[in-house]
């Protein structure tokens, strides 16, 4: 088994495609088959995948969660990032992708994203190997 650990630099909020460093953690470690699993260790970010074909699906994406999460005086956590947890929650903290002849199982269009709620900040992530 390996774990491959990453930071990021994130802005006050986007989707960043992380796809890339998974591919590379892929190959660092020698796996033909089995299980990676991406993982967000923090509360107000998070992991997912999608379409890394057209930009404006990001975009997508965050107006639509912007509008399913809005601000509300209502919220009570003090440090006022309500929406960022509740986006997080609705998002997920990881993601597992299947492992085969040593690529990622992903479709045509997919890409893995991390998900910036409450930035910016510097984050970190994790990327987890086993293999068959």
């Amino acid at each position: 088994m390996n774990l491959y650990e990453f930071s990021i630099n994130t802005e006050t909020e986007g989707l960043y495609n992380i796809t890339t460093q998974v591919k590379d953690a892929l190959a660092q470690s020698g796996a033909t088959s089995g299980i990676c699993i991406i993982y967000c260790p923090h509360t107000t970010a998070g992991i997912t995948i999608n379409e890394n074909a057209d930009r404006d699906v990001v975009h997508d994406l965050l107006l639509g969660l912007r509008g399913a999460f809005p601000e509300r005086k209502e919220f009570r956590h003090f440090e006022g990032n309500s929406t960022a947890h509740l986006k997080s929650s609705a998002v997920g903290s990881s993601q597992t992708v299947i492992i085969e002849s040593r690529r990622l199982l992903l479709g045509r269009w997919q890409g893995i994203y991390f998900c910036e709620f409450d930035g910016p900040r510097q984050r970190r992530y994790a990327v987890k190997i086993m293999q068959d």
